[in-house]
């Protein structure tokens, strides 16, 4: 499926380095796009977007919002870090699983 560039995440900061503001876009990592104004920097990572898709049609990106979430994943950690979460749980009376949640909620 060919997307449109309005689909995909997009954000804008500042570059303390180039001393301007940085358009992203979260579903092509390598783009970005350095605008002395947020406004600029946003519709510039914009119009590299719609290139970007106009080049690869079909071949682009799914857009994040668009891609479907099972809500599991594993996570890996310290022995230190899970006692931590459960004596939380334990503490609390809540399971390990929904401690883990709230925080990465947070």
């Amino acid at each position: 499926m060919t997307w449109t560039a309005e689909q995909y995440s997009y954000r804008v900061t500042w570059s303390e380095e180039d001393q301007e503001h940085v358009g992203l876009v979260d579903e092509f990592p390598s783009l970005s796009w350095l605008a002395s104004t947020q406004v600029e920097a946003l519709e510039g990572i914009r119009d590299a977007v719609a290139d970007a898709v106009a080049d690869l049609g079909e071949d682009s990106p799914t857009p994040l919002s668009q891609r479907e979430y099972s809500g599991k994943f594993l996570v890996r950690t310290t022995p230190r870090v899970h006692r931590r979460l459960a004596e939380i749980a334990a503490r609390t009376g809540r399971s390990l699983n929904a401690v883990a949640n709230e925080l990465l909620d947070a």
